[in-house]
């Protein structure tokens, strides 16, 4: 009997470590081919903010790529992938400040209409990311911080829409600069509720 149970136990177990495997595949896809458009349209829009984005989804990229080698394996395991995917948001934060200041000193406005129009396509991209991620149900800390990555994204996104708006009214590059700059503060503080579940995690571990 207990046999039994443990077996199916198991089999439960490698169901839902397949279906998290399939979600987290499909979101890495979405986000893979969001940064490969954005970082081109965001090049020849003159777009720091579009730029902006496509390194937060290629960091989303590495974050459920990360995710998806821990679906299945130790807790210890889930925890270190998730303190590299809040560290690696960290990183692409100093980055894209980086830029932000080097275009500050030069450069022409942005082209508003492209980069509206790539935030409203990549804002539903993010609802469907969403809405793939839900469909887990659990306290995994690799879910927790793939749902805090592409709500960080769906909230950049909006903005780039409103910033693109003000580049057409102003004829400014400034509301694209700040707006990149926006996007580092976010991407900052996503990395650091990253650090914060894992640390929970750890103290939930060493606790029971």
């Amino acid at each position: 009997m207990n046999d039994s149970n443990g077996s199916d136990e198991s089999d439960k177990f490698d169901d839902r470590s397949m279906g998290d495997r399939k979600i987290l595949l499909l979101v890495l896809i979405i986000n893979l081919s969001q940064c490969l458009v954005g970082v081109v349209v965001g090049m020849w829009a003159s777009s720091t903010a579009l730029i902006g984005a496509a390194l937060d989804n290629l960091a989303d990229a590495s974050v459920y790529g990360v995710s998806l080698y821990a679906v299945g394996r130790s807790q210890a395991i889930k925890i270190r992938a998730v303190r590299l995917s809040g560290w690696l948001l960290i990183a692409l934060a100093a980055m894209l400040a980086a830029e932000v200041l080097r275009r500050f000193f030069g450069g022409e406005a942005p082209v508003g209409p492209a980069m509206m129009a790539m935030a409203a396509a990549n804002a539903a991209l993010n609802i469907i990311c969403l809405r793939l991620l839900k469909r887990h149900r659990g306290e995994d800390v690799n879910f927790k911080a793939s749902t805090i990555f592409t709500s960080n994204d769906s909230v950049v996104n909006l903005g780039i829409v409103l910033s693109g708006a003000l580049v057409l009214g102003l004829d400014s590059n400034l509301p694209d600069l700040i707006l990149g700059l926006v996007v580092s503060v976010i991407a900052a503080k996503g990395g650091r509720e990253i650090l914060g579940e894992a640390s929970k995690a750890v103290e939930s571990a060493n606790s029971a």
